[in-house]
């Protein structure tokens, strides 16, 4: 076994609600105060839009809009603009301090990226990047990366469409980039492909692309959000 690789604990969070993800990746921040203490958070979310940094606000109607599908709509600080998260598709928030893999927020961008691509390919799906941050199918977004990263702790991460129901997309645009669609795996290989199928494809590549350990941890105490399921 390779000892000098990082180890990153694994926590499988289930359902939650998107405050409850908020909640649980500041737990996992917290805990590099006392040392590297990686981690990677998969979960699903309840329907909700999330909106990242951007200098003008999104205007108040169209956020009842949202309110009105039976969405809650968050604020984050994450990059990227407006996206959607729900049922059937793989959230992944890894929570690493670079300074154990390499100081460079571009350079783990485009590791996310090569680690949902690796996913696709070996699920028979063709990804690529493209200007655009994300993962694509031809001009329809697959997965939706959008981090934070302070003092080199990283939080926020990607979302995956598996089986997503991509009706919700329908209310917006996506990432706030014109002329662009979204799919899903399942849409691409015309079957189903759940999350729980996906979740090894995801562990296998990412564990290759950022020359890691993997290791089974266990989800903190819950004091909110929606339970595990």
């Amino acid at each position: 076994m390779q000892t000098n690789r990082p180890l990153v604990e694994v926590v499988r969070l289930g359902l939650v609600s998107y405050q409850e993800g908020l909640r649980l990746q500041q737990v996992f921040v917290n805990r590099h105060r006392s040392g590297p203490a990686h981690a990677l958070l998969l979960c699903q979310h309840t329907p909700v839009y999330t909106t990242g940094i951007r200098h003008k606000p999104y205007p108040g109607p169209l956020l009842e809009k949202l309110c009105l599908l039976g969405a809650d709509v968050h604020r984050t600080n994450r990059g990227g603009l407006i996206t959607f998260h729900g049922p059937g598709q793989l959230v992944c928030y890894p929570v690493l301090n670079l300074g154990s893999f390499r100081k460079s927020v571009r350079w783990y961008v485009g590791q996310l990226e090569k680690t949902v691509i690796t996913l696709c390919s070996r699920l028979g799906v063709e990804a690529a990047t493209s200007p655009h941050t994300g993962v694509w199918v031809g001009d329809n977004k697959i997965c939706a990366i959008g981090i934070h990263c302070g003092r080199y702790i990283t939080s926020h991460g990607l979302a995956l469409n598996c089986n997503t129901d991509l009706s919700w997309f329908s209310h917006i645009v996506p990432c706030g980039i014109e002329g662009k669609g979204v799919t899903s795996l399942s849409r691409e290989l015309q079957r189903d492909v759940s999350v729980e199928e996906t979740i090894p494809h995801l562990l296998d590549a990412f564990a290759e692309h950022f020359l890691c350990q993997l290791t089974e941890g266990e989800r903190p105490e819950q004091n909110s959000g929606v339970s595990s399921t």
